[in-house]
């Protein structure tokens, strides 16, 4: 089976393609900073580890060898902190450097890498220019002026280097990610806690969102789809304003045992900073482009996703 090599598989989208890659039966090698020594091969369906370091640009030349596929899903956090300059700036470097090694590592080391996988990310786009929009962004449309539209526009153009070496490049736009283990989700489900349903701003803004489960399989799909390569939107088919996926995360873990609660603006934006900005963002994506390639959502809908996450 294939040898798939994962960058940032720490992270909530990592660890969840990690162990759908290993149930799949492919052997996944995941970068790390932590690993020293020399890229070792495990048993059978375990996870392997190699290391590479960003800051030095060097990564280990054996695991890179040994890969089939490449996915890049390196970046620090963008909701883990607020947005300092500095916190800014560690945002921003953590992916372009993380782009320009592996584009740097597959011009100079012999290798037979299929495809590369490069996560992007919706704030790409900028707001939506009226709610509702008929419109929905569109993988061709440009980058937006804001911090994460700059961002998106610099990450994704780290790898397109890659396309010189003839090797497949498939960057995924990734929407607002649907876990139990983390993301949005759980900063949904919190206020739930002391039976109150968050809606944030004026709950209008209609968020882009995919179920977790359909991503790891979008991620396969792409991988292993020769002709599926560029730019496409990883989001659902029918996305939702902020207040239905409120209300209907609360009927699921509350019934009727809760009350909604409106959260004006201006204290978001004195809690999250310029964080606020993108929290508050209506933004409407379409992922017309990924389902004319063959992929098919099975969490189509909110309703849906948020049956099987809460069942769990």
């Amino acid at each position: 089976m294939p040898i798939v090599l994962i960058t940032g598989g720490s992270g909530l989208v990592g660890k969840a393609l990690t162990n759908y890659l290993l149930k799949r039966n492919h052997t996944v090698i995941i970068m790390s900073r932590s690993v020293k020594n020399s890229f070792l091969q495990l048993k059978e369906n375990a996870v392997n580890y190699a290391g590479w370091d960003t800051d030095a640009q060097s990564m280990d030349i054996a695991a890179l060898k040994e890969a089939d596929y490449i996915i890049n899903l390196a970046g620090a956090g963008v909701a883990d902190k607020r947005w300092t300059r500095a916190r800014k700036k560690e945002i921003q470097f953590s992916r372009v450097s993380s782009g320009q090694l592996i584009t740097k590592s597959l011009k100079e080391i012999p290798n037979k890498v299929k495809a590369v996988i490069n996560a992007s990310a919706i704030g790409w786009y900028g707001a939506d220019p009226g709610i509702p929009n008929d419109k929905p962004f569109v993988e061709t449309d440009k980058a937006d002026t804001q911090f994460l539209g700059e961002t998106c526009k610099l990450w994704e153009e780290s790898v397109e280097g890659i396309t010189a070496l003839n090797i497949p490049l498939i960057k995924l736009r990734i929407g607002i990610v649907l876990s139990n283990e983390g993301g949005a989700l759980k900063e949904f489900k919190k206020p739930l806690q002391f039976g109150m349903a968050a809606i944030l701003g004026n709950g209008n803004q209609m968020i882009s969102w995919i179920h977790i489960g359909d991503l790891c399989r979008m991620i396969e799909y792409a991988m292993l789809h020769e002709k599926t390569e560029g730019v496409y939107n990883a989001v659902a088919p029918k996305p939702v304003n902020n207040k239905t996926l409120t209300v209907e995360l609360a009927k699921r873990i509350k019934r009727k045992f809760y009350i909604s609660a409106y959260v004006p603006a201006f204290v978001l934006k004195v809690v999250l900073g310029e964080m606020s900005i993108e929290v508050l963002k209506s933004t409407t994506v379409s992922c017309k482009k990924i389902q004319d390639a063959g992929f098919t959502f099975l969490y189509p809908s909110i309703d849906a996703a948020l049956d099987d996450l809460c069942s769990r």
